[in-house]
């Protein structure tokens, strides 16, 4: 019985120092998220800094973008029809030429003194021609006689005439007025017909062809009002008109193909150069917007993190601004922008960058020194 009630009174006295230290442990992690709590609402959670923009109303004007191709109202690489050897050039690599200027000349000397042969004979049938007419006309000579000299006299001016055609395309001209390009062709070269003698671009005004999809069709219609970029010269934007518009829709792409006119008077712009072309539809257009940057994308939607200002004070006695976070429906893009069509007002303060260390609650600190770009018309930027 003794050994028993010993052994009893030990279970007991283990049982209770068990449940003391369990108590103890269940007490100090109590204790500690009090006081973690404690903490937090009393310092509050790490600030973040962030930049900001306030939402405001911008008009816009709806636009098609494409990428285009520039080229010349008249563009043409200037040929020979006949073969021969190149005697002189009259132009200088890269000049304006008038419509019909000479341009280069070939040797003819053998065609001329065929020419002049030619013109002999021609006017020796005339001779015999204008004396078998006076035969004819008192009756010395027949009505035969007299029309195979008109014949003979028609088939000579015809010799002579084509004779004269070969001569004329041994010097060849311009066929309208434009701006020469480079040519590698030298006196002393012979060239065959078809082998390019130089480029003659008209360059003012110049066309720019681009294609746009279908369902856009209905929107488009000559004359309306069309900006041009290009890369060459990107803080220039060259304005124009819609100038036709294709009457077939390309069948592989359902794409349409458009012409439009730009000025340039300054010649910045040449044939074959690519340009990005947008294009003015309907009226213009009222929008809230903000920095692209300031819309964040996830499984549930579009959001931003608005800005507020909470009343009660952190520790050291200050009012700081909090994110909240809310829902939006973004609208349609210009350059850095974007439209915002619900889920905001005007006036409201929005974070712009920064917001991957947010959460709702979350203190800020707004430094706008260095801003996320929010233009309506970037350009690219090269190091």
């Amino acid at each position: 019985m003794t050994m028993k009630r010993l052994t009893g009174k030990r279970m007991t006295i283990m049982l209770i120092c068990v449940g003391s230290l369990l108590g103890t442990l269940i007490g100090f992690n109590l204790y500690k998220a009090h006081m973690i709590k404690k903490f937090m609402m009393r310092d509050g959670m790490a600030a973040a800094t962030v930049t900001s923009a306030v939402v405001s109303y911008q008009t816009w004007q709806p636009q098609f973008s494409a990428t285009g191709s520039l080229r010349a109202v008249r563009g043409v690489d200037v040929t020979t029809e006949v073969a021969g050897l190149v005697r002189e050039l009259e132009f200088s690599s890269g000049e304006e030429v008038k419509a019909g200027q000479v341009l280069l000349r070939l040797n003819a000397d053998s065609d001329r003194a065929q020419l002049a042969s030619l013109k002999a004979a021609a006017d020796l049938s005339q001779t015999v021609y204008t004396r078998d007419k006076a035969q004819y006309d008192i009756q010395a000579i027949s009505k035969a006689q007299l029309d195979a000299d008109t014949a003979e006299l028609k088939s000579r001016r015809a010799q002579v005439e084509q004779q004269a055609a070969l001569v004329a395309k041994k010097t060849i001209r311009a066929p309208f007025a434009g701006r020469v390009g480079i040519t590698t062709v030298n006196p002393g070269q012979y060239i065959n017909p078809g082998d390019a003698i130089v480029t003659l671009q008209v360059v003012d005004p110049i066309y720019v062809d681009f294609h746009l999809p279908q369902e856009q069709l209905a929107q488009l219609e000559a004359g309306q009002h069309v900006s041009v970029n290009t890369s060459t010269f990107a803080s220039l934007s060259f304005g124009g008109q819609v100038r036709a518009i294709n009457p077939r829709v390309d069948s592989t792409t359902r794409n349409v193909q458009i012409e439009a006119v730009l000025d340039n008077h300054e010649r910045k712009l040449l044939p074959g150069m690519y340009a990005n072309v947008k294009i003015d539809v309907g009226s213009e257009q009222r929008y809230l917007t903000l920095p692209q940057t300031a819309i964040a994308h996830n499984a549930y939607g579009a959001t931003v993190f608005v800005i507020r200002r909470r009343e009660q004070k952190n520790a050291h006695g200050k009012t700081m601004p909090v994110a909240q976070q809310v829902f939006v429906t973004p609208g349609p893009t210009r350059g850095d922008q974007v439209a915002i069509l619900r889920g905001l007002d005007e006036g409201a303060q929005v974070v712009t960058s920064g917001q991957l260390k947010l959460q709702n609650g979350t203190p800020l600190i707004i430094n706008n020194r260095v801003l996320p770009a929010d233009s309506p018309a970037p350009t690219p930027q090269e190091e």
